[in-house]
């Protein structure tokens, strides 16, 4: 006969949770709203997904690096301020027996993703911005190696110019 191992704490509290999911159930912890909330995004299209009207959108991050400008600059400190805001308040409910720490939460988680987004789009920036200069880099060394072979073809023509008119004026001096 075989023995099941008992069930831990941990174990069953989970089980309880994939029962629960779905079902408009209970928030056990608030890593209980933290993991609804990433499952929730991630199934979530960008366009469906509740932003804070306070948050900048992520579809008004900049696209390429020629967009950026001191308002993106400047948007990116304001929500510096904001996370930092949200991040106090959320703290204050927590310790407090106040339930607006929910909405906190999720107004941080927001703030949270908006960076995100921010970090992606500026990763796809820097990314292209390499490309480019890389491109940049090509041309030049081929710029280089056409001055190189230039410079090359105008000394042996040079050569060859002063090693012809030297035989011309020798001649012309055995004639005499």
């Amino acid at each position: 006969m075989c023995k099941a191992k008992p069930e831990t704490e941990e174990q069953r509290c989970r089980k309880q949770r994939e029962k629960m999911r779905g079902i408009g159930g209970p928030l056990l912890t608030i890593g209980d709203l933290l993991s609804d909330i990433g499952e929730e995004s991630a199934a979530a299209p960008d366009n469906l997904y509740h932003h804070d009207s306070a948050l900048p959108s992520p579809s008004s991050q900049p696209s390429s690096s020629s967009n950026f400008d001191s308002n993106d600059a400047a948007q990116s400190l304001d929500l510096t301020k904001l996370f930092q805001d949200n991040y106090e308040k959320l703290n204050e409910a927590l310790a407090g027996s106040d339930h607006s720490w929910t909405a906190l939460t999720l107004k941080l988680c927001t703030a949270l993703e908006t960076a995100n987004k921010m970090v992606q789009s500026t990763d796809t920036n820097v990314k292209l911005l390499s490309e480019k200069v890389a491109e940049l880099e090509k041309i030049v060394k081929r710029g280089d190696s056409a001055v190189t072979a230039a410079r090359a073809i105008s000394i042996h023509l040079n050569q060859k110019g002063e090693s012809s008119v030297g035989s011309q004026n020798k001649e012309k001096s055995r004639s005499h």
